[in-house]
């Protein structure tokens, strides 16, 4: 089976997590944790931003605006689903003993809100309207 299938299958059983390997110390199972929920919370925090630039900025030009909140939206979808997985991946290489898991997610999110946020910054110097 590969990786990635037993990890999704963690995901809706975390209780087998415990199958495999020794318990850590709880910290750093709580300190997983907390990193899963910073995760969603800054998941919450794209999709409200998508749901704001859709609602909230009628006047935009239709494209610019789709786009935005679309991108936002996106971010914020793969955000929580990374946030599982991420979890997932961590809490079992802990039990393992082994080194955790490096991630190129959080590069890949920033450039995501850096260039809507230079969009936005082309919207505000160059007006509304376009």
């Amino acid at each position: 089976m590969s990786n990635f299938v037993q990890s999704l299958r963690l995901w809706f059983a975390p209780e087998r997590i415990r199958e495999d390997g020794d318990t850590p110390d709880y910290r750093f199972s709580l300190a997983n944790e907390r990193t899963f929920l910073a995760w969603l919370r800054t998941a919450l925090a794209l999709i409200g931003g998508g749901f704001a630039v859709d609602q909230f900025l009628p006047d935009l030009r239709w494209g610019w605006r789709i786009g935005l909140a679309l991108a936002l939206l996106a971010a914020g979808v793969l955000c929580s689903l990374r946030a599982v997985n991420h979890w997932v991946r961590c809490e079992r290489a802990m039990r393992r003993g082994e080194d955790l898991p490096a991630s190129r997610f959080p590069t890949v999110l920033s450039l995501v809100v850096a260039v809507v946020a230079v969009a936005m910054v082309v919207v505000v110097l160059f007006g509304w309207e376009g």
